[in-house]
């Protein structure tokens, strides 16, 4: 027997705006795209669930999965409301992820190298080593101490 698991609300507004509104900017060539809160509450036929609306499409993964950059959220200061929108710069899928995250891109990079010197803590013990005993001879030798 076969189950499928029920979509999310927020799973499905993702979907929605990405199908309707992002898809169809893409095809049309645009640069950027505005969705207005109330209207994809409405087509969803939600029943008070605008909070819900603005989260998921303020959400880091409606951005991520979309390559989209937020540029502006309109409406009143509480940020939750039928009025609420929301405009994207459509971003090229290639491009190189800015900030945090191209630095989380580093991550691991030099994995096989600590691994070629038998590890970053044995690594760093030599090091601390060698630097502690380069100190040692400094000293020995008369140099001042700069430490």
């Amino acid at each position: 027997m076969h189950t499928t698991t029920p979509i999310s609300d927020s799973d499905l507004v993702r979907h929605h705006a990405s199908d309707e509104y992002i898809a169809a900017a893409r095809r049309r060539g645009d640069k950027t795209i505005s969705i207005h809160v109330g209207t994809v509450h409405k087509t969803l036929a939600l029943n008070n669930r605008v909070p819900l609306v603005c989260a998921a499409l303020g959400s880091k993964k409606f951005l991520t999965e979309n390559h989209l950059r937020l540029i502006s959220k309109t409406g009143p200061p509480s940020g939750q409301s039928t009025t609420v929108v929301f405009t994207y710069a459509l971003e090229d899928g290639e491009k190189h992820a800015e900030g945090i995250d191209a630095f989380l891109e580093l991550r691991g990079i030099g994995k096989e190298v600590f691994a070629s010197l038998g590890g970053g803590e044995a690594f760093l013990r030599r090091e601390r080593e060698d630097f502690s005993r380069a100190m040692k001879t400094r000293e020995a030798e008369g140099a001042p101490d700069k430490r």
